[in-house]
């Protein structure tokens, strides 16, 4: 008994935290459920039943999924090759490099949709330089547009992606890719038998960051899109906030907070996996 008594001492200096979290996330939360499937007379998921009968709702399940699933491919396609190059960087190129992928998490949200919104203009910077290189005759609006929303997106989140691909990145040992190539191994095998393997599970969790920000991104699709364009974070907000119907912003939270959390979940699932198998 007394060997585990520092043990659990140690654990109080977790109480602060628990309690907060308890308080503050997790009583909403219960309070939020329990508005979800309790109604006059009781217990019942008539919400849910009617949230899934309306073909509306399957619609704006269709816009956030997709959109979400947009932002996570750009930010890999994007955000892989920069964190292989930034756990390679040494000096003042690291230092640089990692300075312009955190600094700019300094930046609120709003304002980085708000400067989006300039930049995705039809006199914006990237409309010039499409007309300049030749791929637009003419300038063409990229606001309130879906390439426009994931374009912006990935801004935001790319940090998110890059990072713990680079923590994972780190930690390999550069010989093994040098052996492979004195074994007579080509870049691209090597890349696809040694690299892409072993960086498996800080792509993984990038890519559930990036995903599960993206689905309950409320901020930057309302201000890239407007109310045109619903998902369910802004479906939630619209409820509460404008309509004042408790009861659909509570349904279509609780579906919000289930696919957010079925993909945190999943994701761990799947990188302990291939912990083990590797």
């Amino acid at each position: 008994m007394m060997r585990w008594l520092p043990r659990d001492r140690m654990l109080w200096l977790a109480a602060p935290a628990l309690f907060y979290l308890a308080f503050f996330y997790a009583m909403p939360l219960i309070y939020l459920l329990g508005r979800s499937v309790i109604g006059p007379n009781g217990p019942t998921l008539s919400l849910f039943a009617g949230f899934f009968a309306d073909e509306y709702n399957w619609r704006v399940i269709g816009n956030t999924l997709r959109i979400a699933l947009l932002v996570t491919l750009v930010s890999l396609v994007i955000g892989y090759p920069v964190a292989l190059a930034l756990a390679r960087a040494r000096g003042l190129a690291q230092v640089m490099l990692l300075t312009a992928i955190i600094l700019p998490l300094s930046v609120g949200v709003v304002v980085k949709a708000f400067a989006w919104q300039i930049v995705l203009r039809r006199d914006g910077a990237i409309a010039k330089l499409l007309v300049a290189t030749g791929i637009w005759d003419e300038p063409q609006r990229l606001l309130f547009t879906e390439p426009g929303l994931v374009i912006g997106a990935a801004n935001v989140f790319l940090p998110f992606m890059i990072l713990p691909i680079y923590s994972v990145v780190k930690l390999i040992d550069p010989r093994l890719s040098e052996a492979g190539a004195t074994l007579g191994a080509s870049p691209i095998y090597r890349f696809r038998k040694i690299i892409l393997p072993l960086t498996m599970p800080g792509l993984i969790s990038g890519m559930a960051f990036v995903f599960s920000l993206s689905v309950s991104m409320f901020v930057i699709p309302s201000l890239l899109m407007g109310d045109r364009f619903q998902t369910l974070a802004t479906l939630t907000g619209r409820s509460f906030l404008l309509m004042r119907n408790e009861a659909l912003g509570s349904a279509t939270a609780v579906v919000l907070l289930v696919l957010a959390v079925s993909i945190v979940v999943g994701s761990t699932i799947l990188s302990r996996r291939i912990g083990k198998a590797a």
